[in-house]
């Protein structure tokens, strides 16, 4: 079951148009007259909720690798926060990781980092990329949700409807801060585990890809950074595999699990 891929590079405008949009907006922040401490404190909030209980622990290890079981409701809550990310709706992100595992690295990867580091940043969103046709086949245990295709569908509304509850609260300086810069830095801090971490860092098993343990990485995406370590057992809940290697999203499943709502916790070897 291979994926094709094409080496002609077709972009995809509504994603141009969509990035270029929320970049741009986000540069509104730089005006003095939309700075205020609580709009960067609501952008650092919905950064650790979105990045953090949304991508990496909702989207990655709960709901793509299955490295741990939580109760459905709160399963749901969780990539939640991940469709606040708006980096696509979970199904789509979920094939496309399942797609990028199977075939780390090599040709048929989506953003295979072989072909550079701009590449497998951010390019390889912004054309009308092969792997995505085959996403339907890496995702039958989510697909047929309800829940996962509303969120799969009305992500942005959903975002639209934050940002108006945010402009209500605290006026346009917390939608800028809140919505768009927020976005801008979680879109380049997670992409950063499919570029930095296939290219900086050191190696602690052999996983017969590029992927490395990047300790900057790790920080800014709670974790997700210990890459190499997740290459080589992509099943473990938990990332940092080495006492000194923090994952704050390993701390947050102990915590569930300590309150009982977390169960079925899959682990690799600890490195002493």
């Amino acid at each position: 079951m291979n994926v094709v891929t094409s080496e002609k590079f077709i972009p995809d405008w509504n994603i141009i148009i969509y990035m270029s949009v929320i970049h741009l907006i986000a540069l509104l922040a730089l005006l003095p007259s939309n700075f205020s401490w609580g709009a960067v404190g609501v952008a650092f909030f919905f950064y650790w909720v979105t990045a953090g209980l949304g991508i990496t622990l909702g989207y990655h290890r709960l709901l793509t690798h299955r490295s741990f079981e939580t109760p459905k409701l709160l399963e749901y809550f969780f990539v939640f926060c991940g469709t606040l990310a708006c980096q696509g709706g979970p199904i789509e992100w979920v094939g496309l990781h399942r797609i990028h595992h199977k075939f780390s690295d090599t040709p048929e990867d989506p953003h295979d980092s072989n072909k550079g580091f701009l590449w497998s940043h951010l390019n390889w969103m912004l054309c009308k990329n092969p792997a995505s046709n085959y996403v339907d086949r890496y995702t039958k245990d989510i697909a047929s949700d309800p829940v996962y295709q509303f969120m799969q569908k009305y992500f942005i509304p959903i975002q639209v409807v934050l940002g108006l509850i945010l402009f209500a609260i605290g006026g346009w300086s917390w939608v800028i801060w809140g919505i768009f810069v927020r976005l801008v830095l979680v879109f380049h801090v997670t992409w950063f585990v499919n570029s930095a971490t296939h290219k900086f860092g050191y190696k602690s098993y052999e996983s017969n890809d590029n992927s490395t343990n990047c300790w900057w990485v790790a920080l800014l995406t709670f974790g997700e950074g210990w890459h190499n370590n997740h290459h080589a057992y992509q099943y473990s809940a938990r990332h940092g595999l080495a006492w000194w290697e923090i994952d704050f999203t390993w701390m947050t499943i102990v915590f569930l699990r300590t309150l009982g709502l977390a169960k079925d916790i899959k682990l690799a070897p600890v490195k002493e």
